[in-house]
């Protein structure tokens, strides 16, 4: 598990680490500027034409500390300067000074005749940046990106980013690698910002512990190894020991998504599943998981809300562990009677996901039923139809839009997209770095509110739940990427990949 940072926060662990600790700024700076020509050194020949473009705050004076450590090392540099010598912040106006001394090749913007260059380290802004980018900084940007250079390192963040929101500022530099201190920012890991950032490398230059432990930073992401973290299956255990999870889901015709939610909630470890559907799912359910308890109603008992329907489902929802609400479930009328029963007579986590998110966003007043044990699961047309907001709005503000809902109603929402964000209900907010583009497919989003459910039954709480289930759906789609490539991923594989992520946890 990693921490990640917004900009103030890095501003103020920065501060903290300098006042209070006593870290001298230039020492952490040195360090910076050797962490980024470590990365320049494994990509470039002395021969090169290297260019380091600097702003006249302490980004631009980490660039012209490492125009001086490559130049020292017999590197052909120039350290081009966005704003002149003399005016800029106490550490660039010192790093200023140190370049002149020792002899490195210093050009003013206005002086910059445009050419080529193998590499372009990008220190003009930093995660200061606030507003969009206008004027001057604007001409500068746009002309270096004409001159195309073969390979960008990023000086903390691709200038032109938002350190929170990823989203550009107007213009942008593109970085092949982001060499980002300290803590990877949370622009760095959203989009447009991840895509700018290319390879992001943290590197430690020595910031205590202590000074972003003090900031209580609720902002974090999974990564290798921390499936170590997941319960392991003792064992003197039987299915009991491992839950149940009620699949509520399918509707004539729509049999798929129950079917990968269940069996994604079996491969993730579920002991028991049971899938409530119409009667008509039955046969195709059990020839294709035989494992499954199968469950039926009439579906015009359900549109009229008999009492012997109500029976039936208020059973179910005593028997589980875990439910999964809404997959496949379609807009028909008597889904909404089946939806407003489980809200209001489950007593354990639930899982909401798509037809279940409609029906919700078409009759609001069901969000009355909400507890802290939901867990919503909305791509971002659903969470447009949840909030009123726009599929624009929201795919520029995922952290803030995901928080604000949740905190609304004291619950868990993850919210999809290329990277998605889980507001979990314990105020941490979890960012998503696994997946890829394969899997926006037919399924994939049924398969994680199964994987979701199979943690769930085995023990994790909500939030941990959420933010598990997301990044072990993601690192399933990565591996079957990485063997089948970009375009013929099938939802079920998904499901069927879990069991090798359980087998790395063994290892």
């Amino acid at each position: 598990m990693r921490a990640l940072v917004t900009g103030g926060q890095m501003k103020e662990v920065d501060r903290y680490t300098i006042e209070k600790i006593g870290i001298p700024s230039l020492v952490l700076m040195e360090r910076a500027a050797l962490a980024v020509t470590e990365e320049v050194v494994k990509h470039g020949k002395k021969t090169d034409r290297i260019w380091i473009l600097c702003g006249n705050g302490n980004n631009g004076a980490d660039g012209l500390a490492v125009a001086r450590i490559l130049h020292i090392k017999g590197y052909t540099v120039s350290a081009l300067l966005a704003a002149g010598k003399e005016k800029g912040s106490r550490e660039y106006i010192t790093q200023v000074s140190i370049a002149e001394q020792t002899g490195v090749n210093l050009m003013e913007f206005s002086d910059f005749i445009p050419g080529t260059c193998e590499i372009l380290i990008d220190a003009l802004f930093g995660v200061g940046l606030d507003r969009e980018i206008l004027g001057r900084y604007r001409e500068i940007m746009e002309t270096v990106l004409l001159c195309r250079p073969k390979f960008t390192v990023a000086v903390d963040l691709p200038s032109g980013i938002h350190s929170d929101t990823g989203q550009i500022m107007g213009i942008a530099l593109s970085a092949d690698v982001t060499v980002t201190f300290g803590y990877e920012k949370l622009g760095t890991m959203l989009y447009p910002g991840r895509e700018y950032s290319g390879k992001v490398h943290v590197a430690d230059i020595g910031f205590p512990g202590i000074s972003l432990e003090r900031l209580k930073t609720e902002y974090f992401t999974l990564e290798p190894g921390d499936e170590d973290r997941l319960p392991k299956r003792p064992a003197y255990s039987n299915k009991g020991s491992f839950g149940k999870v009620l699949v509520v889901a399918g509707s004539k015709n729509m049999s798929g998504a129950a079917y990968f939610s269940a069996l994604a909630a079996y491969r993730t470890g579920a002991g028991l599943v049971k899938i409530f559907t119409v009667e008509e799912n039955r046969t195709i359910l059990q020839t294709g998981l035989p494992e499954a308890i199968i469950t039926t109603y009439d579906a015009g008992e359900a549109e009229a809300g008999t009492e012997e329907f109500k029976s039936l489902l208020v059973k179910q929802c005593e028997w589980a562990t875990a439910i999964v609400l809404g997959p496949g479930l379609g807009q028909e009328d008597y889904a909404r009677n089946l939806v407003e029963e489980v809200l209001a007579n489950a007593y354990v986590p639930i899982i909401v996901d798509a037809d279940g998110l409609g029906i919700i966003a078409t009759n609001p007043e069901l969000t009355s039923y909400f507890t802290e044990n939901i867990i919503i699961t909305p791509h971002l047309g659903e969470m447009a139809r949840l909030t009123g907001s726009s599929v624009d709005t929201i795919r520029k503000h995922l952290v803030a839009v995901a928080r604000e809902y949740a905190d609304r109603f004291g619950i868990t929402c993850v919210l999809k997209d290329a990277v998605t964000v889980g507001a979990l209900k314990d105020q941490r907010t979890y960012i998503n770095g696994s997946g890829n583009s394969a899997m926006a497919k037919a399924g994939s989003g049924d398969v994680l509110t199964g994987i979701i459910a199979g943690l769930l039954a085995l023990g994790l709480e909500e939030s941990d739940a959420a933010a598990f289930g997301v990044w072990l759906h993601g690192r399933a789609g990565d591996m079957v990427r990485e063997r089948q490539g970009d375009h013929s991923l099938l939802a079920r594989e998904l499901a069927e990949e879990i069991h090798l992520i359980w087998q790395g946890q063994n290892r």
